[in-house]
């Protein structure tokens, strides 16, 4: 059984795949990026200072940076 935690708990190059996102705190534009429920992402980046965090998106092979705050919205299993 895998764990689910938020996006920004991971480091510079772990993958892992989206479980959920919570719909009420993220904007649409999250969906039309590609950031949808199965999709497997790769922390490229992480700013200092609570930064964005860079993602490549191994589906659709997109980089995309967010807001620290907007991972933590972001629920994603190993």
């Amino acid at each position: 059984m895998q764990k689910s935690f938020t996006l920004d708990r991971l480091k510079v190059g772990d993958r892992a795949t989206i479980s959920e996102l919570s719909t009420t705190e993220l904007p649409a534009k999250f969906f039309e990026m590609g950031l949808l429920p199965g999709c497997i992402v790769e922390v490229r980046h992480k700013a200092p200072f609570n930064g964005p965090i860079g993602l490549h998106l191994l589906g659709s092979n997109s980089l995309v940076a967010i807001r620290k705050s907007e991972a933590s919205h972001i629920f994603v299993e190993k």
